[in-house]
């Protein structure tokens, strides 16, 4: 039951009282790196975010005497292959099979880009809930690539297949792959493999002095999400509940509105149950380049009218039956986006 829709399915048969661990796992969005550049700054940055795809338009140019070049980079965060066998995930199952699971495209001036691909592995640290979303980016954990390789292990998100390889594996190569943090074994159970896989996009790009360039790209966020609950009463809120507030701004009015989706007039069969979907995007990669974001404008699409949607920043407006926007000028950002949203369960 690793593919999203036969999760979800799953998690229907949950009773009302289910944990917010019943979910499934996904990926943190982001948007380019570049290092850190002297001479190149972002004009302007249009970014289209939901539950569905992620655009982005960049306007960057060079004020610099001489053209500039590098190697432009997409990161994802790493996808635990624990999580993948444990859990599920928000990408299909036949989807972890291809080299391009997100669907990524990159243009350039309007022209589409080749990008060249790259995994390593990594030994994640401990789960730390107050770790910032940057933190899986900038500091990954322990990279355990050609430890890996030196037993033949592919850089794979196949948890199937990896797990039958280790099997095959002589004692003396399973016992030390034990001892590093890697996998643990039980008796009549496949390997519970601990390291996780990082993919990277990455073209080599100039930046010619005194122009401007356009850099397009887009893709699948593909993010986590699983059972959400939430009272119909204020004061019986719960310390979980007022995490999510906090960590997603959930203001008076969108509490409301959380009520009247999960606590209807009409029966439901169960009341006060619902879906979320958290799509957290990396905005500080915005930092590696030089100076502000000239013109910065975002525009969510929560996917439904009815659907709830929740995020810290300022100024935001509703455009749309499902869209909202925000847009600020000479912009730094300096924390992260954390988008919560919210729907019925499929069903009901």
């Amino acid at each position: 039951m690793k593919g999203r829709n036969l999760l979800i399915a799953f998690l229907l048969l949950v009773p009302p009282a289910a944990s917010a661990n019943d979910g499934y796992g996904g990926l943190t969005a982001t948007g380019l790196q570049f290092g850190k550049s002297k001479t190149v700054r972002m004009l302007s940055e249009d970014l289209f975010l939901s539950p569905k795809q992620v655009r982005v338009r960049y306007v960057f140019h060079n004020d610099g005497p001489k053209d500039d070049q590098g190697e432009v980079i997409f990161p994802l965060p790493p996808i635990s292959l624990a999580d993948l066998q444990e859990t599920g995930f928000s990408l299909p199952e036949e989807k972890l099979h291809q080299e391009n699971a997100i669907d990524f495209i990159a243009l350039v001036n309007g022209q589409k880009v080749a990008v060249r691909t790259e995994r390593q592995a990594i030994l994640e640290p401990p789960w730390d809930e107050q770790r910032p979303a940057s933190g899986r980016y900038d500091a990954p954990g322990k990279e355990v690539t050609a430890l890996l390789q030196g037993y033949g292990l592919p850089l794979s998100w196949n948890h199937q297949e990896i797990a039958a390889a280790v099997d095959r594996l002589p004692q003396t190569a399973k016992d030390t792959l034990k001892a590093e943090g890697l996998v643990n074994f039980f008796e009549g159970e496949p390997p519970m493999l601990q390291w996780s896989i990082i993919e990277r996009y990455h073209w080599r790009q100039i930046f010619p002095a005194g122009q401007d360039l356009t850099i397009e790209h887009r893709y699948n966020p593909a993010p986590p999400g699983g059972i959400f609950g939430w009272p119909e009463q204020q004061k019986e809120m719960d310390t979980y509940q007022q995490e999510l507030i906090n960590t997603y701004c959930i203001d008076a009015g969108t509490q409301q509105a959380l009520g009247k989706l999960l606590h209807p007039q009409t029966a439901k069969e169960y009341p006060g149950t619902g879906s979320a979907i958290y799509l957290n995007y990396v905005l500080t990669t915005a930092n590696t380049w030089k100076g502000p974001i000239g013109t910065f404008h975002l525009t969510i699409d929560k996917g439904a009218p009815h659907n709830v949607l929740s995020l810290c920043i300022d100024g935001i407006r509703k455009t749309g039956p499902t869209t909202f926007e925000v847009e600020k000028k000479n912009f730094r950002p300096n924390q992260d986006l954390r988008l919560l949203i919210v729907t019925e369960l499929e069903g009901q």
